[in-house]
């Protein structure tokens, strides 16, 4: 997939985005406090950064793996993102939170749009994700205290039904069934997965693990 076409494809769609369509088919099930289509009037803003660049040409996008250290969603592979300050808008907190993760340049990243906001109910925080796009490979490294390591997957292995699976995990006694990309070695779940099957969704590819 080339970035070229990726950005067209998305600004082109931008009014029609799949959202809760998408999000459910990488939504945890059961649903603990996840409601489609519902964000509770409590929730703190956050925002992520669904940052794409081209890689040996192909469209990529960034993604983190969280500090083991850090108090919510340690471990976990996520974009870089975090809670939205009074004083910004959510653009300039997806900017912020990069710079500050993963020392992204702000002045290097066009912004693209948005993607829709998906409430995590876990940490009461309501994610918009935010798509931006550099023209060529950033610059970047990890602030230690933050981020594990960085991991780059190409849009076209995120759109492989190959990389697209589930598992099955215990939460207070509870079976739950935890659907996942299985990329970079890692599994993304959760918000996370969520955010990126309505990017691939947009693409024509609606996961289905």
């Amino acid at each position: 997939m080339l970035l070229a076409d990726v950005i067209e494809t998305l600004e082109a769609k931008a009014g029609q985005l799949p959202g809760l369509d998408a999000h459910v088919s990488m939504a945890p099930r059961p649903r603990f406090g996840w409601k489609p289509g519902f964000t509770p009037g409590s929730a703190r803003l956050a925002a992520g950064l669904v940052l794409l660049f081209p890689l040996d040409g192909e469209a990529t996008i960034l993604l983190t793996k969280r500090s083991a250290i850090m108090p919510q969603h340690s471990g976990q592979v996520s974009l870089p993102g975090g809670a939205v300050d009074p004083d910004e808008t959510i653009e300039e907190a997806a900017l912020r939170e990069a710079n500050e993760e993963v020392a992204l340049d702000p002045s290097v990243v066009r912004l693209v749009g948005r993607l829709t906001p998906v409430h995590i109910a876990v940490s009461g925080f309501v994610l918009h994700p935010v798509v931006g796009t550099t023209a060529g490979r950033p610059a970047v490294r990890v602030a230690s205290a933050e981020v594990d390591r960085l991991i780059e997957v190409s849009l076209a292995d995120l759109a492989n039904p190959a990389n697209h699976r589930r598992t099955t995990r215990i939460r207070d006694g509870i079976e739950i069934e935890m659907p996942f990309f299985d990329v970079g070695g890692e599994q993304v779940w959760g918000a996370t997965a969520m955010v990126l099957a309505e990017l691939v969704a947009m693409l024509g590819v609606v996961p289905h693990p």
